[in-house]
């Protein structure tokens, strides 16, 4: 059986990583302050960025779903799995040979993570396929690709390939690269039949689909002969890998310039994403078979840090009534969004391949740019089925799309909307249109909100379908046996501790300390103290940790933090294991309130101010405690009768003297 891995080589990968690098592939990141990021937070649904990485200490924090931990605990929530697997990836990916314990050597390959190993027979097969493109075999495929404007290059860049006709091509090749059948039924890419499983895909074109790390997940396939009975396309099925609710293709190549330009654009198929990409609309991905939906959104909300700061997403449709229709779809999810939603079609009912093969590059620009707001279209496609010449059309056309407006949840824009249906409608009175929207509101708010509603329905709440921490693992299933990140030993939790005879886990037996609410005046203080020594802990000097030591705190919790704090000032660990050692030493329910702490934003804009601000608020904490020990002292020295104990009152001046001189220093009154 393979060792665990070393703690010595775990601290090293975890040192060695950039987490902003990491965090980076999954969440746009803007400056916070000195050393300090945020975004939208990937585990749980938010408008405002509340998730926090401070790259120099190794810790993120998100302060709404107080998800926290280091760049292993991190790969492990977002890639689902296990805390060596997470070490064994970050350790690839910086190069680094990891040793393990008892003469180890790693795991075995049938002892290696299931995700990973179907992770790498898709980036096998891609690379299978792309070859494949170049062979004799392949010249229907290099036609459909040169007539639709890509040539070798385009096709490069994408990573498009070919599928061979026969029925065991890429079985052949994965079983001998050493992939069993049951590893590879898994990967959605064969069929099982009576005598086993053969290729899935056959005689197609062949796109790779990523996830936003860039891992192939699936593929999509393009039918290209005529003897094909299968479908136009051919998707991956379901798997554990591929969920075609939360892939989006192209976003690989996106992701970037989606943050950067403050904008996405939803295409409709492969090709669409290739012509816009080779056009210079880099911000296009597209949906793999399904409708833009709830978890696309969630992809989409954190890449545009849509936090009511700008940004649009354009949805691009064909002309057609299924084109308007989607469209339509789309409308019900819009307001998931804060970032300006708008639909761009084609009335020739070209889709942007085809439109920059008849017209260029700039034709598939001024798509874009001839995008309308969305409910706009929404409204006026739904006016456009009525003949408004005619007073029944009228009032027909405002009954239908009365509730349409209705359902837009922003009160300004519903209004503003209101008075434009007006003028669409051609009604001199706008009122009239007003109290046809106010009707259709109290219909839609009379009616329970269902996931998924129609268009004309009060869309779901964003808080009712995505307020869970979609993303991360489940507590128990894998890291500290407690839910929180990997404590003491770093490595996997033993499957028995805490075991009874019976084999029943056991409770711990010991009172738990409740979380203090930052609001509290009492605490602010040393809330303020502790966010300063967790964040900067070389600027006490040794008598400032003896002053901070023998400070009385009062909040249980933070008192908690103080002294898991001196345990590990005590130790002398090295500055990039300084929280982790922290995090060792205070009760298993308070370690997220360390990784708050540590990345809570301090008031200062420049390493000036920052000093000043931690030397004032560690003199204030010392002052107060001063502060407390005379009165304590005046209290006894009054309590006192001088000529019974004359030396204990003259030790209580003296005392109360030199507390006067310290509580000087610290104001530089001397």
């Amino acid at each position: 059986m393979a060792g665990l891995i070393k703690r010595e080589d775990i601290d090293e990968v975890r040192t060695r990583t950039d987490l902003k690098e990491i965090v980076d592939a999954y969440v746009t990141l803007k400056s916070a302050g000195i050393g300090s990021f945020k975004g939208l937070c990937p585990f749980h649904d938010e408008r405002s960025p509340s998730f926090h990485v401070r790259p120099q200490m190794g810790y993120f924090h998100c302060f709404g779903c107080q998800e926290s931990g280091d760049v292993i605990s991190f790969i492990q929530k977002m890639d689902h799995i296990s805390f060596s697997e997470a070490v064994e990836k970050l350790a690839g990916r910086i190069g680094y040979e990891l040793r393990y314990e008892d003469g180890g050597t790693g795991p075995r390959r049938e002892d290696i993570g299931r995700r990973q190993r179907l992770l790498d027979a898709h980036k096998i097969a891609g690379e299978f396929f792309r070859e494949q493109l170049l062979t004799p075999a392949a010249a229907t495929g290099r036609q459909f690709l040169s007539e639709r404007g890509f040539d070798r290059e385009a096709s490069e860049r994408f990573g498009v390939g070919f599928a061979p006709q026969g029925w065991d091509a890429l079985l052949k090749h994965l079983t001998g690269k050493g992939f069993t059948q049951d590893e590879l039924k898994l990967t959605g890419m064969f069929s099982e039949g009576n005598r086993g499983i053969y290729d899935r895909f056959r005689g197609r074109l062949m796109w790779p689909i990523r996830d936003i790390a860039g891992d192939t997940v699936g593929f999509g396939a393009r039918k290209l002969f005529e003897d094909d009975q299968g479908p136009k396309y051919l998707n991956t099925p379901e798997t554990t890998l591929y969920k075609k609710s939360q892939v989006l293709y192209g976003i690989d190549l996106a992701k970037r310039n989606i943050a950067s330009k403050r904008q996405l654009v939803v295409v409709e198929g492969y090709t669409d994403v290739m012509a816009c990409h080779l056009a210079g609309v880099d911000t296009a991905v597209a949906t793999c078979g399904t409708a833009f939906g709830a978890d696309h959104i969630k992809v989409a909300r954190r890449l545009l840090s849509d936090d009511g700061s700008g940004g649009e997403v354009v949805f691009t449709f064909d002309g057609d009534a299924a084109g308007q229709k989607a469209a339509l779809k789309a409308f019900d999810e819009d307001q998931r969004f804060t970032a300006q939603t708008y639909v761009a079609v084609e009335p020739s009912g070209a889709d942007p391949c085809e439109l920059r093969q008849r017209k260029g590059d700039e034709a598939v620009h001024g798509l874009i740019r001839s995008r309308r707001p969305l409910f706009e279209f929404a409204i006026r496609s739904t006016l456009a089925k009525f003949d408004l010449s005619t007073v029944e059309g009228r009032v027909s056309g405002l009954r239908a799309s009365a509730p349409v407006v209705a359902a837009i949840r922003d009160g300004s824009t519903r209004m503003g909307y209101s008075q434009e249906l007006a003028g669409w409608l051609g009604m001199a009175d706008p009122n009239e249109v007003l109290r046809a929207v106010k009707t259709a509101e109290r219909r839609l708010h009379s009616q329970p909100e269902t996931k998924g509603a129609g268009h004309g329905q009060q869309p779901p709440a964003v808080g009712h379908q995505l307020g869970s921490t979609q993303g991360a693992p489940q507590h128990g299933s894998q890291g500290d046996s407690r839910g929180g990140p990997q404590r003491a030993s770093h490595h996997e939790p033993a499957q028995n501790d805490a075991m009874s005879h019976d084999g029943v886990p056991q409770a711990e037996a010991r009172p738990t300390i409740a979380r203090p609410d930052p609001r509290d005046p009492q605490g602010r203080m040393e809330r303020e103290a502790l966010e300063v020594v967790l964040q900067h802990p070389g600027i006490l000097t040794a008598g400032n940790w003896q002053h901070f030591a023998a400070t009385e705190f009062v909040i249980p919790a933070y008192k908690a933090l103080q002294q898991g704090l001196g345990l590990a000032g005590e130790s002398q660990v090295a500055s990039s294991q300084w929280l982790e050692a922290v995090r060792a030493n205070v009760p298993p329910e308070l370690e997220s309130l360390v990784a708050e702490l540590a990345l809570s934003p301090l008031p200062a804009t420049g390493e000036d101010t920052l000093t000043r601000y931690c030397r004032d608020i560690l003199n204030r904490l010392f002052e107060l405690q001063i502060t407390r020990l005379k009165e304590e002292r005046l209290g006894a020295l009054q309590r006192m009768d001088p000529l019974v104990d004359p030396e204990s009152y003259q030790l209580l001046q003296r005392e109360l003297m030199e507390l006067e001189t310290a509580r000087r220093q610290l104001r530089g009154d001397q």
